[in-house]
């Protein structure tokens, strides 16, 4: 997804900041040369404070005052980069989405869709479709996978090849390499309701009451 770009006009203003920042940088200034004025005044007469000792000083307030402002304007650009996070991302309000998730919402008579993510190659994949009530109905072979994600479709049949009852269920997924086992992540389908931005970035609000981070989707569709 495309980042927002920031021109030299969005640095610059970022750099003139608010009048809340240059107030805090003025009053930083103002205390640091009444510091130095009163260091004058009460110097001792026998041994003054020579030119180098002055020019030290005032290379800190011109340095303490630089960094104030850069940070100012950092702060101010990373507003204006998750504002136009944000902007990108309520393009995907109403379209469907592959999220973290393992619950499922099986219709009789449709194939019910999900997905697996996998870190790294794996000899063996394999799925279990569970009830409401914990117990396994379905077991479904992948076998050995490339990493990424992989999609799978649930026909809605039995492991004794009878239909399963439209309803709730849930999947876990189980992968291994050379008799390691790899964490392996589900992912389920569900429709972006909003987006919205917060304190640890932009969060994806879907129909399924879900909340997903940003860098948590997988696809989108």
């Amino acid at each position: 997804m495309a980042t927002s770009a920031i021109s030299s006009t969005d640095t610059n203003a970022a750099l003139g900041v608010s009048s809340t920042t240059g107030k805090a940088g003025s009053d930083t200034e103002q205390r640091f040369l009444k510091l130095l004025v009163t260091q004058l005044n009460n110097q001792d007469p026998l041994n003054p404070l020579d030119n180098a000792q002055l020019t030290s000083q005032l290379a800190q307030l011109s340095t303490v005052s630089g960094i104030e402002k850069l940070n100012a304007a950092f702060a101010s650009l990373i507003a204006q980069s998750g504002s136009g996070q944000v902007l990108q991302s309520a393009a995907m309000i109403g379209r469907q989405v592959l999220a973290p998730g393992s619950s499922l919402n099986m219709a009789t008579g449709e194939s019910t869709a999900f997905a697996v993510s996998l870190p790294s190659s794996a000899d063996s994949v394999k799925v279990s479709i569970t009830d409401s009530t914990g117990t396994s109905i379905r077991s479904i072979d992948l076998g050995a996978l490339p990493p990424g994600v992989k999609t799978v479709s649930w026909d809605g049949l039995t492991d004794n090849g009878t239909q399963a009852a439209a309803g709730a269920y849930s999947f876990n997924v189980a992968a291994s390499a050379a008799g390691a086992q790899i964490v392996a992540s589900p992912l389920t389908y569900a429709s972006v309701l909003s987006v919205s931005q917060g304190g640890s970035g932009v969060t994806v609000h879907l129909s399924d009451s879900r909340l997903s981070s940003l860098s948590e989707i997988k696809q989108i569709f």
